[in-house]
Formats: structure tokens, sequence, C-alpha cells
């Protein structure tokens, strides 16, 4: 599906159903949104749909850092403590390393 076939209108709803995607816990969504509508947001000539899209590609692209930053902290904290959590982090994991932790 091409972006410039489509009227602004359309683009501003679907816009607004990958922003609201997000909120699914699907940041992928806030992602796709983002590099999706980057164009049509800030570079494309004005139309009086472009100030709501620009928003939403905003916030998309916060959305999707926030999920990434606290993503791979919590990958780094487990990877970091998961020997010290004993029991607990083994419940967490689907594979449990062998060795000594």
């Amino acid at each position: 599906m091409s972006l410039a076939k489509m009227p602004n209108e359309r683009k501003l709803t679907l816009c607004r159903k990958y922003y609201m995607a997000g909120f699914a816990f699907l940041p992928f969504m806030w992602a796709v949104n983002a590099m999706w509508f980057l164009n049509e947001a800030f570079w494309a000539p004005p139309y009086p749909e472009q100030k709501q899209i620009r928003k939403y590609v905003i916030v998309s692209i916060v959305g999707a850092l926030v999920w990434l930053v606290g993503l791979i902290s919590w990958v780094v904290v487990f990877q970091q403590n998961r020997s010290a959590w004993g029991a607990t982090a083994d419940y967490m994991s689907f594979i449990i390393p062998k060795g000594v932790p």
C-alpha cells in the first residue's frame, strides 16, 4: 500500500489505528507507525491532517523508545542477577543454563 495514493483523511485514520494498537502492548506497532509516517509528518507538503499525524508520529517514537529502553534494562538486570534470584529466576526462564552459576 502506497501512502502517496491514499487520501489525507485515510492516512490520518491509518496512523491513528497504528498508534492505538501500540497501547495493546505492541510497541512494534509504534515503531512501524513512526517509520511509515515519518515523511508524511515532517517532509510532505502541508495539508490539514498533517498536524495530527505529526503528533501521533512523535508520540509513537517516544513510546517505542521507552519500551526499548525498558526491555533492554530488564534483559541486563535479569542476566546479571539470574543466579542470585535462585528458583524465582528459574521459573521465569525457558532455558535453564547448566554449569556453575
